[in-house]
C-alpha cells in the first residue's frame, strides 16, 4: 500500500525518536513522551526514575511532542523525508538535521523546572542532563525545593518586609532563639522541651498556618497554647534578624504567591513545565506552592511511590500522591515496576511485605535480573551476639571479594548503633557513619560560619551573639544583654549599637572593647567585598584572633584548624564551580547542605545508618538489625494503624535497597536506654514467605531446653511491661492527669502530658519526655508520677 509523504514522515520521526529512546522500557517511554497536562509516574523502587525525569526533559528540549504528532511541517520536502528514512535505517549520521526536521513545540530548557528533595540528587540530575544534552542543560532549572525558593525570595523577599541578604537559621540556631523566647515567657525548658517546641511550629509552617493562625486553633490545649506563644516571639525575633529558618523557605514563598500575584504570574511564565521527584515526601506547603506555580500552564509531572513515603514525621502527606488525580483532573498515570536493581528473591519479599498495607495505589515489582539467594534471616541471643553475626558476614564476604563499601547495616533508632560502632571496631571493619555529627554543627566551623554570617548580614544578631567574645574578648554576658537591651528599645540592631557604644553611657566601661570589635568587623566587611572567600577566611582567623586561640589549644586545636581548612576547601570549590558568586551564595548553598550529601560511594568502607536515611540508596549487600516488635515497629506505632503502615513502608524502603543480599537480624534479649528488653521478633519479618528465608537460630538450643522443664510464668519485655500487657488491671482510683501536667516516669524521666485517651478501665496517655521524645503508655502500668 502507497504512504503518503506525512505518512511516511510520521513514522520516520516516531522510529527516530524511538530508537533515540532505545534504552527505555514500553512504560518509560510512555512517560518519557507524554508532555503535557497533569502527569503521575508511580515509581517503584530501582524502577529507573531518575531516568525516565532525565530522558523525559531530554526529549522536551530535542523533540516537544513529535511523537505524538501527526502534524508536518510545511517546509518538509520529498527529500527530507527520504533522508529520515535512511537517517531511521541507520544509513545517515546527521542527527542535527535530523532532529530539526522532526522536532515539534518544543520547551526551552529555562522553562523547565525539575525539583528534587536533596542537593546529592539535584546534582546528579544535572550532572546527567549535562552529558545528554551539552550547555542546553545548564539553563534546565534543576534544584532542590529549598534552594529553587531561595533563589525567588533573594530576588523578591522584600515584598514581605526582609532585606535580600536574610539569613538561613539551623536548627541549632533555631533552638537558642527558642530557649530565649521560653525564657521571656518564664517558662521551665525542663518542661517544654525547646526541640518538642520547635518541632510543633516547623509542622505549623508545613501546614502554613502563621503564628495567629495556629494560635486560633489551640483550644484549650495548654501545651499547644505555649507553643503558640512562643511561636509569636520566635518568628519576631527571627524577622528582627532578617532571618529565615529551613520551614520559613517553603511558606514565605507561597505567602508571596499568594500575596503578590504579579510575582506568581512572573514565574508561572517564567515555569511552564514543573517536575517533582519524590513527591510522596511532600508536606502541604510544597503542594501549595507547586499548585501555584502550575495552576496556568497545568504542566505539572510528579514521580514518586506511596510505598515509599516515610517522612510523616517530618509533615510529609502521602494523600498528595494519592489523591493526584483528583487534586489535578485529567491526569494520565504511568507505573514503572520493572525493577533494575535486585533480584527477584528480595523483590518477592518486600511485595509480600508491603501488600499488608490499604493506603496504597498497588503496583508489583519485578525484574529479570535472575532469582538470586535467599534471604537471610539471623535470631542472635542478644545484641553482642547480632554485631558478631554482622562483622563476622561482613569479613566473609570481602575475603571472598567484595569490598566494604559494599555493605551497609540499616537500624531503626540512632541508639542501635553503639553496639554495632563496638563490633565494627574490635573487628578491624572500616566503617562509618551517617547521620552523626555533621561537619557544620562542630563549634568550631559554627563559629567560623558565625563571622561569616554576620559579615554578610549585619542584622543577624543570633550569630553575632555567638562570637562577640569568642576568643574572649572581656565582653561578659551582662554586657551583650546591655547591648540587646539598648538595641530593642531603639529600634537598632546590635552591630549599629557596638559601632556607636561610646553614645550610650549604660555601657560604661566596655565602651572600647565594643567599638574596637565593631571596627575589626566592619574592615572585615570592606574585605568580603574583594577578596576571594579562600583570602577572606585566612583574614578573619588572623584579625579575629581565632587562629592563634587554636593554636594555642595543642593537638585538640590542630584537629580543629584542620576542619577549618576543610571549609576552606569548600569555599574554593563553591568559587570554582559558580562564576557568579559571593558569600551570601556560599552561606546560601551550605545552610541547605545535608547529611547525606556527604556520602561518597567510592570511600571504602561499611556504611551504619538510620532506615531513613537510606532513602535513595543502593548496596549490594543490605542488613536490617534490630526486626523486633517495640523497635521495628517501635512501641509507639505497635497500636496505631496509620503509624504500622508508616513503619512497613520503611521495611520496604530498607528491604529495597539491597542488589544482591538481604539479611535481617533479630536478639532474643537487647540492652537498650539502660532496659533489658525481651521482643518478638518483628511482624515486617513474618510478613515474607518463609519459602524466601534461610533462617538461623542462636537461641534454638536453649529454647529446646526449656522446653524440657517446668511451665515458668510468662516473661514480658520492658516495651509490654511499660504499657502493661500480660499485668492484671488495678482499680482506677484517683486518676487525674490532665495535658499539661508534669510527669515523671522510672525509666523516660520527666515529661509532659500532651494528650489523655480513656481506654477500657485505664488511660493512655501520650507523654513528651524531655530526652526520649513523645511516647505512649498506658497510665496505671507506666506508674506515672504527677509533678
Amino acid at each position: 500500500m502507497d504512504l503518503s509523504l506525512k505518512d511516511r514522515y510520521t513514522a520516520a520521526r516516531r522510529r527516530i525518536i524511538d530508537d533515540f529512546f532505545s534504552r527505555m522500557n514500553p512504560m518509560q517511554k510512555q512517560a518519557v513522551y507524554t508532555l503535557n497536562g497533569p502527569v503521575l509516574i508511580l515509581a517503584g523502587a530501582g524502577s529507573g526514575k531518575t531516568t525516565v525525569i532525565i530522558n523525559r526533559i531530554a526529549n522536551m528540549v530535542l523533540f516537544g511532542d513529535a511523537y505524538h504528532s501527526t502534524w508536518m511541517p510545511e517546509q518538509v520536502t520529498a527529500e527530507d523525508v527520504a533522508f529520515l528514512e535512511e537517517y531511521a535505517d541507520g544509513e545517515s549520521w546527521d542527527s542535527d538535521r535530523a532532529f530539526t526536521l522532526i522536532r515539534s513545540h518544543t520547551v526551552m530548557p529555562w522553562n523547565i523546572l525539575a525539583i528534587t528533595f536533596t542537593n546529592k540528587a539535584a546534582g546528579e540530575l544535572r550532572e546527567r542532563l549535562s552529558a545528554m544534552l551539552g550547555p542546553t542543560a545548564d539553563d534546565v532549572g534543576a534544584s532542590t525545593f529549598h534552594s529553587a525558593c531561595v533563589r525567588i525570595l533573594r530576588r523578591e523577599i522584600e515584598r514581605l518586609g526582609y532585606g535580600r541578604s536574610f539569613a538561613i537559621y539551623d536548627t541549632d540556631d533555631s533552638l537558642r532563639v527558642i530557649k530565649g523566647a521560653l525564657k521571656e515567657l518564664n517558662i521551665d525548658d525542663k518542661r517544654f522541651a525547646p526541640k518538642g517546641v520547635l518541632s510543633a511550629i516547623g509542622r505549623a509552617k508545613d501546614e502554613l498556618l502563621t503564628p495567629g493562625g495556629y494560635e486560633a486553633g489551640v483550644g484549650d490545649d495548654y501545651y499547644k497554647q505555649v507553643v503558640a506563644k512562643v511561636y509569636e516571639i520566635y518568628q519576631k525575633q527571627l524577622q528582627d534578624a532578617n532571618a529565615v529558618d529551613f520551614d520559613d523557605i517553603i511558606m514565605l514563598t507561597v505567602r508571596l504567591f499568594k500575596e503578590f500575584p504579579e510575582a506568581l504570574d512572573y514565574y508561572r511564565n517564567r515555569f511552564r513545565y514543573i517536575m517533582v521527584d519524590e513527591y510522596q515526601d511532600t508536606n502541604r506547603a510544597q503542594f501549595e506552592l507547586v499548585r501555584l506555580l502550575a495552576s496556568e500552564s497545568g504542566n505539572l509531572c510528579v514521580v514518586g511511590d506511596d510505598d515509599q513515603s516515610i517522612y510523616k514525621f517530618r509533615g510529609a502527606t502521602i494523600e498528595n500522591i494519592l489523591q493526584f488525580e483528583d487534586n489535578f483532573p485529567g491526569a494520565k498515570v504511568f507505573r514503572l515496576e520493572q525493577n533494575y536493581r535486585s533480584t527477584e528473591t528480595i523483590l518477592d519479599a518486600a511485595n509480600a511485605v508491603i501488600s499488608n498495607n490499604t493506603e496504597r495505589k498497588g503496583k508489583t515489582l519485578w525484574t529479570r535480573n535472575g532469582e538470586g539467594v535467599k534471604v537471610r534471616v539471623h535470631r542472635a541471643a542478644d545484641e553482642n551476639g547480632e554485631a558478631q553475626f554482622i562483622c563476622d558476614t561482613i569479613q566473609a564476604n570481602v575475603q571472598a571479594g567484595a569490598k566494604y563499601s559494599d555493605h551497609v547495616v540499616l537500624y531503626r533508632m540512632n541508639a542501635q548503633s553503639q553496639m554495632l560502632e563496638r563490633g565494627m571496631v574490635k573487628a578491624g571493619i572500616p566503617y562509618r557513619i551517617i547521620g552523626g555529627l555533621r561537619f557544620y554543627e562542630r563549634k568550631e566551623i559554627k563559629d567560623i560560619v558565625s563571622y561569616l554570617s554576620v559579615l554578610s548580614n549585619r542584622s543577624d544578631s543570633l550569630r553575632l551573639r555567638r562570637i562577640i567574645n569568642e576568643p574572649k574578648r572581656k565582653i561578659g554576658d551582662s554586657t551583650v544583654n546591655a547591648v540587646v537591651e539598648i538595641a530593642a528599645g531603639t529600634g537598632a540592631t546590635m552591630f549599629d549599637v557596638l559601632e556607636h557604644a561610646d553614645e550610650y553611657a549604660s555601657l560604661g566601661r566596655k565602651t572600647a572593647d565594643l567599638m574596637a570589635f565593631a571596627a575589626m568587623m566592619r574592615g572585615l566587611m570592606e574585605a568580603a567585598d574583594t577578596l576571594p572567600l579562600g583570602e577572606l577566611l585566612d583574614e578573619l582567623l588572623d584579625r579575629t584572633g581565632y587562629l592563634a586561640m587554636l593554636q594555642a589549644e595543642g593537638f585538640e586545636g590542630q584537629t580543629r584548624i584542620e576542619n577549618i581548612e576543610e571549609l576552606k576547601s569548600t569555599m574554593n570549590r563553591y568559587e570554582e564551580e559558580n562564576a557568579e558568586h559571593s558569600l551570601s551564595g556560599f552561606l546560601e548553598e551550605i545552610s541547605l547542605y545535608t547529611d547525606i550529601d556527604k556520602y561518597d560511594p567510592n570511600d571504602d568502607a561499611v556504611v551504619l545508618m538510620t532506615m531513613h536515611s537510606a532513602k535513595g540508596l543502593e548496596f549490594d549487600n543490605v542488613f536490617i538489625a534490630g526486626a523486633e516488635e517495640g523497635i521495628f515497629p517501635g512501641v509507639q506505632a505497635m497500636y496505631d494503624p496509620a503509624q504500622v503502615e508508616e513503619e512497613r513502608r520503611l521495611a520496604y524502603v530498607s528491604i529495597t535497597r539491597a542488589k544482591k543480599q538481604l539479611y535481617i537480624s533479630d536478639a532474643a534479649q537487647r540492652m537498650l536506654f539502660g532496659q533489658t528488653m525481651r521482643n518478638r521478633p518483628s511482624r515486617f519479618l513474618a510478613e515474607i514467605p518463609p519459602e524466601l528465608c534461610e533462617t538461623e537460630d542462636e537461641t534454638l538450643l536453649r529454647r529446646q531446653q526449656a522446653a524440657a522443664m517446668p511451665a515458668k510464668k510468662p516473661r514480658y519485655s520492658e516495651s509490654d511491661r511499660m504499657l502493661g500487657v500480660g499485668r492484671q488491671p488495678v482499680p482506677d482510683e484517683g486518676f487525674d492527669l490532665r495535658p499539661g501536667d508534669g510527669v515523671t516516669h522510672k525509666v523516660f524521666g520527666g515529661g509532659m502530658v500532651i494528650s489523655v485517651t480513656p481506654m477500657g478501665n485505664d488511660h493512655l496517655v501520650e507523654v513528651a519526655f524531655d530526652g526520649v521524645g513523645t511516647k505512649k503508655v498506658m497510665a496505671k502500668f507506666a506508674r506515672l508520677k504527677k509533678v
